[in-house]
């Protein structure tokens, strides 16, 4: 059986010393290296080669997640990452999704659906669970997918590429010239068109079909 590579990059020893016994408890996975923040996660990247997966803690010193995302996004973009984070903050997981991250868990999460993550992103290339998003993601991975049977008007297009910022909804209202609650409709009329139940679901329809810059 083929081992799979992983490295875990997090600044919490206890934590990383955990995961390393979690992972090389599964059959088809093994962790080649682990690294306390980006810079070291960098710098052990010249002495190995590329991993699998690379699990990818947010919040360390030095160099964080989103930074390291960053550096990897320029240099090493196919590069399969899985953010696995406290941190479960709307705007941190949509820059992470943004930068090229194919999961993000959060750290309290069963093993065995761990697990399935992993397994995922080996065979299909991502994984979201339910709580970031809902059945769009399902359907990534079907060739005879067509993004372009879900009709959007140019303005409903011009708010999900918006809605794909850091802006506020408020924000995004301004810059549209439109009223709060006009925006509010476009939302919920996009969440009923693309069966997403949260913003970051917008942010996937956009990635996935190419609506918005990386």
């Amino acid at each position: 059986m083929k081992k799979y590579s992983i490295a875990i990059v997090d600044d919490h020893s206890l934590f990383a010393k955990s995961l390393i016994s979690l992972v090389d408890s599964f059959d088809n996975y093994k962790v080649t290296f682990n690294a306390s923040n980006g810079k070291n996660f960098i710098e052990e990247l010249e002495k190995n080669a590329l991993p699998d997966i690379v699990l990818m803690d947010i919040n360390m010193p030095q160099m964080n997640g989103i930074e390291t995302m960053e550096w990897l996004k320029e240099n090493h973009p196919e590069q399969k990452v899985i953010a696995l984070s406290m941190d479960d903050s709307e705007e941190t997981i949509i820059k992470m999704l943004r930068l090229g991250a194919k999961g993000y868990l959060l750290k309290d999460i069963h093993p065995e659906i761990f697990q399935n993550a992993l397994d995922d992103v080996i065979e299909k290339g991502f994984y979201y669970s339910d709580r970031i998003t809902n059945k769009l993601l399902d359907t990534i991975d079907k060739k005879d997918n067509d993004p372009h049977e879900i009709k959007l008007k140019d303005r409903e297009i011009e708010f999900l590429k918006l809605a794909c910022t850091e802006m506020t909804y408020k924000e995004i209202a301004a810059e549209m010239f439109l009223s709060p609650k006009t925006i509010d409709g476009y939302r919920e009329s996009l969440f009923d068109k693309l069966d997403v139940r949260s913003r970051i679901g917008l942010v996937l329809y956009g990635i996935k079909n190419k609506m918005i810059e990386m």
